[in-house]
């Protein structure tokens, strides 16, 4: 089903300058457009649009990003490399959790004693 820019950023939650920064640094490639130019999304796009948004959300760092849509773009070749980013995608965000989990500790622990002077 074809979706306009509009519906797409409806879709996925985020502006359609997002869609539009996305595009200008390279992330998306192959974007159908209509007779009058627009640009005319896809059910795979809004997917591919989707994960983008997922990994940058858990803090990928657009270069990183870029690499990981490349990899897209390379079909079964380049599945390997994208698992391995994947993977070293998902420790990190392992490794953010503990870290505010530890800070989250903290927190409660003051507000135990704020909680306990009053």
């Amino acid at each position: 089903m074809p979706y306009t820019p509009g519906e797409t950023a409806e879709r996925l939650g985020v502006s359609i300058d997002t869609i539009r920064y996305y595009e200008k640094i390279g992330l998306l490639h192959g974007i159908q457009r209509n007779s009058s130019g627009r640009r005319i999304f896809s059910d795979d796009d809004l997917s591919r649009l989707g994960l983008l948004r997922c990994l940058r959300d858990s803090g990928m760092p657009i270069s990183r990003l870029r690499r990981f849509a490349e990899l897209l773009q390379t079909g079964d070749e380049g599945a390997e490399q994208r698992t391995a980013l994947l993977r070293e995608h998902d420790q990190e965000i392992d490794a953010k959790i503990e870290q505010l989990r530890r800070e989250q500790r903290r927190v409660r622990e003051k507000i135990a004693w704020y909680t306990s002077r009053a």
